[in-house]
């Protein structure tokens, strides 16, 4: 029992020190979108949104819903999805032919080579709010009307 113990502890404190900090800068990287275009994570992002499931990206849809395109672009801002634990088949057949109809621009990490370095749980979207590439502060959504007044402030 006590070595459970010992090992989900270990666990949790080796999660813990993956957290992102105040002043931290973020590693850079590059993925594809939804198109296959590529995307480097630059200086210029104000605001990255990271889901890590289906239902993380559920949210922020949801949060879109009847907003333009280029909304979050003009916002300087943008979606990171991990797709790595989704079937191959699935993505192909299903999920990436609809999510190429999005009015917004998803980067999908397909081998969960950045996501996890965010610390985002289930069912959730993190919002990294950045300055010159490094982490200003970090928030966490479960509700899609409060992100979508969230982006809507970023625009004022």
């Amino acid at each position: 029992m006590s070595k459970t113990l010992t090992a989900l502890l270990l666990c949790l404190l080796a999660s813990s020190a993956l957290a992102l900090e105040p002043g931290e800068r973020l590693a850079p990287w590059t993925l594809l979108d939804q198109h296959d275009q590529p995307y480097t994570l630059d200086n210029q992002l104000q605001v990255l949104l990271v889901a890590r499931d289906m239902d993380g990206a559920k949210l922020l849809d949801a949060a879109l819903q009847g907003k333009p395109k280029g909304y979050l672009e003009q916002r300087q801002a943008i979606f990171l999805a991990d797709i790595s634990r989704m079937p191959s088949l699935i993505g192909k057949l299903f999920a990436l032919p609809k999510m190429r109809d999005y009015n917004y621009r998803v980067l999908l990490d397909r081998d969960a080579r950045v996501v996890p370095g965010y610390a985002v749980g289930e069912g959730e979207v993190v919002w990294l709010e950045l300055r010159d590439g490094a982490l200003v502060q970090q928030r966490h959504f479960h509700d899609a009307a409060a992100l979508s007044d969230a982006l809507e402030a970023l625009g004022r």
